[in-house]
């Protein structure tokens, strides 16, 4: 990270596991002699080159199959974090080996994520690779295995490699393929990359053993056959490495120290051992090798994070596209008003373990309030709007009144608020019937127009159809103004929010809640999308003072009493912003 005010993951007295195990290696010397070409390759590309100027390289890999969500933000503080914080490096690595699912625009969109949490893969972004930057080499480091007698092709169908595996009780069956000759399986191999083979017709596979305890070490596949055009290398291959295969592979080609992944990975580190270490047994690599390490996912509460669910909550329309507010992409998460820095708050919470578990969104929501409660400017918005006339008030006369832009931030200074004859005020700031403890404006009653005068309620006005109040009448004490030597002369129980009907503008804005109404979507009900929360997003129109009309999108803002408030970069226009609410001031569901 570039920006000094940008907070480590964890402060500097936290410890935990990875940690410890980054800090034993330096200790110990153990990279201190690695060399560095200047860009990935295998050993002979570092042979004889300089001492590594980076401590520990580490990597954030994902694919460009869609787009982050704020679970991803874990790795991304952990993988960059960390390798600032030890003289390292982290790689900016997309994993692009299955090209029916990639896209460029899932590729600037994850670009764009990551800067826009703070981070950078290198002084001038130069650490920038991609998987499919080293087919040749993983081809080349295939055919290695299979010359040693450590894969070979199967062209047994997907059914029967499924059915000859085995389970946790049962060992698996050897192919009747596997004993094929190193020259016959070199023949089929280089076939099946010049595309002479139908899809699924070969594999190409480890030659392990099929009795391990550990089902990913029976005889994994390698290579699959994927007749499909690649978005950065067109047509020029026909056969694709699988994820597990090419993975360790990039690891060692950077040069990474550390391959920080999530704990699904765990069962996998086995083969990462000993791909790598066939390949460097080969003399292909540079020691020492990379050593995998697993951690816990972050998951959140009232929210989904498997891409298969968030495409279909896209295409199916539940939301409104991958940068819908509700969603927990991060492209949503920006639109909505959440911040860099709230995310990496949380991600420093959360700490990092072993044990998977759930986060409360409401810890998500308690970090973005803490940072924007420090960042946002505090204006009016009347959201359920109600007329008020103050009968007295001078014809044509307009009073400037001045509300701090932010009460614990003098140096903010302060804004003129007109004020005129006509207000809006919010429709539960008065009740024709008082209750108990109801302190607001009621007829005879008193109260303070916050920042202006002391008004007292004379009358109303109602809908004969509806019955709804229309409007509210009352006298203004002039004597009364904020900040004036006669503001305390009358005592006031309550004080109710405003906006001059003439010099306020309208606006839509809109009410985000949470996507869902259960911790766990689908757990109880089978079905996540029968949990959704009808009432997640709410478009109302409401009157904002004068100065929230030159807001630019991304601009946030309390409102106060309502919330936290975003500028919408899509629905606004120039003169005319929109909002999007952020996040309440208080936690609501609590008390659901």
């Amino acid at each position: 990270m570039n920006d000094s005010k940008t907070p480590p993951i964890e402060g500097a007295h936290v410890t935990n596991f990875i940690r410890q195990h980054i800090e034993r290696d330096l200790e110990a010397g153990k990279y201190a002699q690695r060399r560095w070409g200047g860009e990935p390759g295998p050993a002979a590309k570092h042979a004889g080159a300089p001492i590594d100027p980076a401590k520990i390289r580490t990597r954030f890999p994902p694919e460009p199959n869609g787009y982050l969500h704020i679970g991803h933000a874990k790795s991304i503080c952990l993988n960059f974090g960390l390798a600032e914080q030890y003289g390292g490096v982290c790689h900016m690595r997309f994993d692009d080996t299955n090209p029916e699912k990639e896209e460029q625009e899932f590729v600037d969109g994850i670009l764009d994520a990551v800067h826009w949490l703070g981070y950078h893969w290198g002084k001038d972004d130069e650490n920038l690779y991609h998987a499919s930057d080293y087919f040749q080499w993983m081809y080349d480091f295939a055919v290695e295995l299979i010359k040693h007698g450590d894969a070979y092709v199967d062209s047994q169908t997907a059914e029967e490699v499924r059915a000859t595996r085995g389970n946790l009780t049962e060992h698996g069956i050897e192919s009747p393929h596997r004993s094929r000759s190193v020259e016959e399986n070199l023949r089929l191999f280089e076939d099946m990359r010049a595309g002479k083979h139908a899809d699924g017709s070969h594999v190409l596979r480890a030659k392990i053993d099929m009795k391990s305890p550990n089902i990913n070490m029976r005889d994994p596949a390698l290579y699959r056959i994927k007749n499909a055009e690649h978005h950065r290398t067109g047509n020029a291959w026909h056969i694709y490495p699988m994820y597990s295969y090419a993975h360790p592979i990039e690891d060692a080609l950077e040069n990474i120290t550390h391959s920080l992944c999530t704990l699904e990975f765990e069962d996998q580190r086995p083969f990462y051992d000993w791909l790598l270490e066939k390949l460097a047994s080969y003399g292909h690599l540079q020691r020492p090798l990379p050593q995998q390490i697993e951690f816990s996912r972050l998951n959140l509460t009232y929210t989904v994070m498997s891409k298969r669910y968030l495409k279909q909550l896209v295409d199916e329309s539940h939301v409104d596209g991958w940068d819908d507010p509700r969603m927990p992409t991060i492209v949503g998460a920006r639109r909505r008003g959440f911040t860099p820095e709230g995310i990496r708050l949380l991600v420093e919470r959360v700490g990092v373990s072993k044990s998977d578990s759930f986060i409360e969104w409401s810890v998500l929501e308690d970090c973005q309030r803490e940072v924007l409660n420090e960042i946002a400017p505090r204006r009016i918005a009347v959201l359920d709007p109600l007329k008020l006339v103050i009968d007295n008030w001078p014809k044509g006369h307009v009073e400037e009144c001045l509300a701090p832009n932010h009460p614990q931030k003098p140096d903010w200074g302060k804004r003129p608020m007109p004020m005129s004859s006509e207000l809006w005020i919010e429709r539960e700031d008065f009740m024709e019937v008082p209750t108990k403890g109801y302190f607001r404006l009621s007829p005879g009653n008193q109260v303070r127009l916050k920042y202006g005068f002391v008004v007292r309620c004379t009358g109303y006005s109602k809908d004969e159809t509806t019955g709804k109040v229309t409007e509210v009448h009352c006298d203004y004490l002039p004597e009364t103004k904020s900040g004036t030597p006669g503001a305390e002369a009358v005592k006031v129980k309550g004080t109710i929010h405003w906006v001059s009907a003439g010099h306020s503008y309208r606006s839509d804005v809109a009410l985000y809640d949470r996507l869902f109404t259960t911790q766990h979507p689908g757990r109880e009900s089978g079905n996540y999308l029968n949990d959704l929360n009808v009432a997640s997003k709410q478009v109302i129109t409401g009157y904002l003072e004068p100065p929230l009309s030159d807001a630019m999108p991304g601009d946030c803002f309390q409102f106060e009493r309502h919330g936290y408030f975003t500028a919408d970069h899509k629905a606004s226009r120039p003169g005319f912003p929109a909002f999007n609410r952020t996040v309440t001031l208080r936690d609501s569901w609590t008390t659901r």
